[in-house]
């Protein structure tokens, strides 16, 4: 199924918007700070995400620098100057209790002088929200499970009473949460009511969606030539995921491939702002969207096609 794209008007002329949420998997300051100067220098302003606290244990998935340390802490300020976005992406990249979780959102608000206004969930994370088999509803739940073998359902950071739970203070703090990830690169043509509340998920404020970009070669085909022409065309606007820091630099090197897009696409004159900064403008036009069980059925039926197709985020 595809939806008709959301019509906004962007400001300042602009005939389009695009932004990244960068999960700050791998990141460090050697392999990151090289394409965030490229993205500063074409113009972009987007969204990094970081671990507040370093790692106690092994990480679930992958491991990366946290603002435990001085330079990436640093780095972080800079890029915040400069006018990017600072997200979250779970307080570190283990599985956290409560207490944790609290402290890691404790220090983030030191560092950074506000509370993360938006987050992506850490993939494998126990106190993730609302993810794994309860990011689908009904039957869906059964084909996920089925599909995934049930290796994906233990994630308890919306169950009250579990020491992982936290979705109170989420709800108190966190404006945005990501949840489906679409391989189309107008993110409000896979998804026109973002930002969204979901009333069977209450314990976030409002979903946003993003584009596929987990891998390199996902990144690259979503902001193709075509691509980038077609978002033009349609006013449209793409919120990227992205890995900034394991597949967009080599050998000291930004990817040529990687920097012919974004020099292309920079060139289009679009609005590049933050994630938060474009989610608030859609809700200032639209005012707030409260998520239908036809339209919750028809997110999830086209997120679960393509998860059961290509077994991306």
């Amino acid at each position: 199924m595809t939806f008709a794209p959301l019509q906004i008007q962007w400001p300042e002329g602009k005939k389009f918007a695009f932004t990244i949420f960068d999960d700050t998997d791998a990141s460090t300051v050697a392999n990151s700070a090289p394409v965030y100067a490229m993205l500063r220098d074409l113009g972009f302003r987007t969204t990094k995400s970081v671990w507040a606290l370093g790692a106690e244990q092994p990480p679930v998935v992958v491991g990366g620098a946290s603002c435990e340390e001085d330079d990436y802490r640093t780095w972080a300020l800079q890029l915040q100057a400069e006018g990017f976005e600072i997200g979250f992406h779970n307080v570190c990249c283990h599985h956290s209790k409560r207490g944790r979780t609290l402290e890691g959102l404790r220090r983030f608000e030191e560092i950074f002088g506000h509370a993360p206004r938006s987050m992506a969930n850490h993939t494998g994370c126990r106190e993730n929200l609302y993810w794994g088999s309860d990011r689908v509803t009904g039957w869906r739940r059964w084909v996920y499970l089925a599909a995934t073998l049930g290796r994906k359902s233990r994630f308890v950071g919306h169950v009250e009473g579990d020491e992982h739970f936290w979705g109170d203070v989420c709800r108190e703090r966190i404006r945005y949460v990501r949840n489906f990830v679409f391989p189309d690169i107008n993110t409000l043509r896979a998804c026109p009511w973002m930002p969204y509340h979901d009333p069977l998920r209450p314990w976030v404020n409002q979903w946003y969606a993003s584009s596929e970009g987990g891998l390199l070669d996902s990144f690259i085909n979503t902001v193709s030539e075509e691509n980038q022409d077609r978002l033009e065309a349609e006013g449209g606007a793409c919120i990227m995921y992205a890995h900034l820091g394991k597949f967009f630099r080599k050998s000291g090197v930004v990817t040529p491939r990687f920097r012919e897009l974004m020099e292309r696409l920079s060139a289009k004159g679009g609005w590049f702002v933050p994630v938060s900064t474009l989610l608030d403008h859609i809700t200032a036009q639209r005012g707030e969207h409260v998520l239908t069980p036809r339209e919750r059925a028809a997110l999830e039926n086209r997120w679960l096609w393509h998860k059961l197709r290509h077994g991306e985020s």
